[in-house]
């Protein structure tokens, strides 16, 4: 399938149009996360069955350690619990396909390595583990800075369900005919293309290494499925939460006419651009905020045409994404 007919395919009836949050997150999410778990939501008039959905947590960073400006670790614990809670609620009700962890399950530490510091960052994200593990869905995990600041990405691996550094996969809609392919992206490079590991980088030095975008480019050659994109860094904006050659993968996504939207973590707030008529989200951090009422996750929905749906629980914001008819 050529490029032109691939946009045409996933995209034929117009360009995107961009429908902000029906609610910044806050006292319309927080509703739903308590009331409306395991149900879709009609919004604008959309048929309320998606073809497929998944959930979405980032940036946990639990770590046994006091509160630092807005970042409050243990009460990730609670938060983690009350988000399973809900997904594990909504998977019974309706098909979820898998969740989706966008990296930073941990927060680094300082504690030097000869003192104990490798074996402090294995024991909070064995922590972690134990509670994600409660899920009830397949899962991914997102390789984040802070997940492997200290331990290597092999350890990392070792001791939590991540797969691989890099990797697609598929997943059949649970409605219809067809499927969504989902691409899982590891900017946790230094420029060099040295991997993270021991404390060998700078967290705003984030790469994607030319190995993995000539891979990215082949993954999305060979699919004909509408395509979802996984990364912890952002491939949108240009500050120091960006990955640093976002513009090269950026081109590469524009160029297959297949990604019907890009989902990251790391920047911890609510954020949102289209680029090239690709929506780039940003989730809410799980560990911004004081006590369980600060949780934050999302349900995401494709639906048959190709539009998006993300219905924010907690301080997670609300998106639609729809074609812009003509």
């Amino acid at each position: 399938m050529d490029t032109a007919t691939s946009r045409r395919s996933l995209l034929a009836a117009g360009s995107l149009a961009l429908m902000p949050g029906l609610v910044p997150g806050l006292t319309g999410s927080r509703a739903a996360a308590d009331t409306l778990a395991g149900r879709s939501l009609t919004w604008r008039g959309r048929a309320a069955e998606p073809a497929i959905r998944l959930a979405t947590l980032t940036d946990i960073h639990y770590a046994d350690a006091d509160p630092r400006g807005n970042r409050y670790y243990r009460d990730s614990i609670p938060k983690v619990a009350k988000a399973i809670g809900a997904i594990n609620e909504s998977a019974v009700a309706s098909p979820l396909a898998f969740t989706a962890v966008l990296g930073d399950l941990i927060d680094s530490r300082d504690t030097p390595i000869e003192e104990g510091g490798l074996e402090q960052e294995i024991g909070y994200l064995k922590t972690i583990e134990s509670h994600l593990a409660t899920l009830n869905t397949d899962r991914h995990y997102v390789f984040g800075n802070h997940c492997i600041h200290t331990l290597t990405k092999d350890e990392f691996a070792e001791h939590s369900a991540a797969r691989a550094s890099f990797y697609s996969f598929d997943r059949p809609f649970t409605r219809g005919t067809g499927s969504l392919h989902v691409v899982v992206l590891d900017a946790c490079f230094t420029s060099d293309g040295t991997p993270y590991g021991r404390r060998n980088f700078h967290w705003t030095d984030a790469n994607i290494p030319d190995h993995e975008l000539r891979w990215l480019k082949a993954d999305l050659e060979a699919t004909n499925s509408p395509t979802i994109v996984l990364t912890h860094q952002r491939l949108d904006g240009e500050g120091n939460t960006t990955i640093r050659n976002a513009p090269a993968a950026r081109e590469i996504l524009q160029e297959s006419g297949k990604v019907l939207g890009v989902i990251q973590g790391h920047h911890h707030e609510n954020s949102l651009s289209v680029i090239e008529g690709i929506p780039y989200l940003v989730m809410r951090a799980v560990v911004e905020g004081p006590g369980v009422e600060n949780h934050a996750f999302g349900l995401v929905e494709v639906h048959a045409d190709h539009s998006l749906l993300v219905h924010g629980f907690g301080t997670q914001a609300n998106h639609e994404f729809a074609r812009a008819s003509r």
